[in-house]
C-alpha cells in the first residue's frame, strides 16, 4: 500500500502559534493538531524590524507545541502574519525571459513608489495572467529581510526546517480553494487573527487585494468590506462580483457572515472548514479547535 504524503503547516501570530499535521487526498485529513498561546510580549509585529522581542519564550513554544504532535516530521511550510509584509497587484507591459529577469524588473518598477530600500526585501512573484498583447498581471509579496531572516533562523534553533514561508491569507484561501475555484468571478472575505482581508477574482484572476489589522468592531469592519467593493468597483467599472464567500474563527462566523452580506450587497457563503478535513481516528477537536488551525492547516495543505 503506497504511503500518503504528511505535511507539516505552523501558523504564527502575535498571539500565538498553531501547528497542523495533514495527510492529503481527495479530502485534507487532519493527524494531528496544536494550538498554544505565546507569553506576552513575545512578538510585536512589523514591516521593517525583527518581530520577535523574546526569542527565548519563542523557540521554547515552538519546541513545546511541536512535541506535543508526537511526530518526526520537521519540515514544515510557515504562515506568516500579512502584517509583516506587503501584498500588490501589479502590472508589466512585457514579459521577462527568465524569475530572476523578472525580480529585477518588479525591483526597478517599484523601486521610487515604495518608502523604503526596496533592495533590503525578500521580493516574491506569481504571474496571475498572461495577456494576448504581451502584458502580464502579477501577485507581488514582499517582506523585509531583517524580518524573514529572523523567522527563519529561530525555527531552525527549535529543530524545524522551514521549506516556505507564506502570509496567513493566501494559506486561508489555499485551505479553501477547492470551493473557491468554482467561482470565476467571485469574493473571498475573511476575518481571522485579527485581520480582515478581501480577495476579488474576475475571469478566476485575482484582481484585487486588500488586508487590514482591525480590532474588529463590527462598525470598523463594515466600513472596510464595503470601501474595498466600492474601490473594486471604481477600478474595474462593468466587472460584476456573483458570489462572495466568507470566513472568521467560529466564535465570530455568523456575525461576520450577516456584516458581510450588509456591506457587499450579496448574501455571502458561510465557509465550513468541517467540510474540507477530516479528522484522523483519535482527533478530537470541537469547531472552535479546529477553527484555529485553520491558517496552519493551509500551510500544511501547500507540502501536499
Amino acid at each position: 500500500m503506497l504511503m500518503s504524503k504528511k505535511g507539516l503547516g505552523l501558523e504564527l501570530s502575535s498571539q500565538g502559534l498553531s501547528f497542523a499535521l495533514a495527510t492529503g487526498g481527495k479530502t485534507l485529513r487532519l493527524d494531528a493538531g496544536v494550538s498554544q498561546p505565546f507569553s506576552p510580549g513575545t512578538i510585536q509585529l512589523s514591516r521593517r524590524e525583527p518581530n520577535i522581542i523574546n526569542p527565548k519564550a519563542f523557540v521554547a513554544s515552538v519546541k513545546e507545541a511541536h512535541l506535543r504532535l508526537l511526530t518526526k516530521e520537521r519540515s514544515v511550510s510557515v504562515a506568516l502574519p500579512d502584517a509583516t509584509g506587503r501584498v500588490m497587484l501589479l502590472d508589466l507591459e512585457a514579459r521577462f525571459k527568465s524569475r530572476e529577469e523578472g525580480v529585477d524588473i518588479i525591483r526597478w518598477k517599484l523601486k521610487k513608489s515604495l518608502p523604503f530600500d526596496i533592495a533590503s526585501v525578500h521580493l516574491d512573484y506569481q504571474i496571475l495572467e498572461e495577456r494576448d498583447n504581451g502584458a502580464v498581471s502579477l501577485l507581488v509579496s514582499l517582506i523585509s529581510r531583517p524580518v524573514v531572516t529572523q523567522y527563519e533562523e529561530l525555527l531552525i534553533e527549535a529543530g524545524l526546517e522551514p521549506k516556505y514561508l507564506d502570509f496567513t491569507s493566501f494559506n486561508l484561501y489555499r485551505l479553501f480553494s477547492p470551493r473557491l475555484d468554482m467561482s470565476d468571478n467571485g469574493a473571498f472575505v475573511t476575518f481571522y487573527r485579527g485581520s480582515m482581508t478581501v480577495l476579488i477574482f474576475h475571469g478566476g484572476v485575482l484582481s484585487f487585494y486588500r488586508t487590514k489589522e482591525t480590532a474588529g468592531e463590527a462598525q470598523n469592519l463594515y466600513r472596510e468590506i464595503n470601501s474595498s467593493f466600492l474601490v473594486y468597483h471604481d477600478k474595474h467599472p462593468g466587472q460584476t462580483v456573483s458570489e462572495v464567500f466568507c470566513m472568521a474563527e467560529a466564535s465570530d462566523a455568523e456575525g461576520f457572515r450577516s456584516l458581510v452580506a450588509e456591506a457587499s450587497g450579496l448574501e455571502p457563503v458561510l465557509l465550513d472548514l468541517e467540510r474540507m478535513v477530516t479528522l484522523n481516528q483519535g482527533v478530537g477537536l470541537d469547531k472552535a479547535a479546529l477553527s484555529a488551525l485553520a491558517g496552519s492547516l493551509g500551510a500544511a495543505a501547500r507540502s501536499l
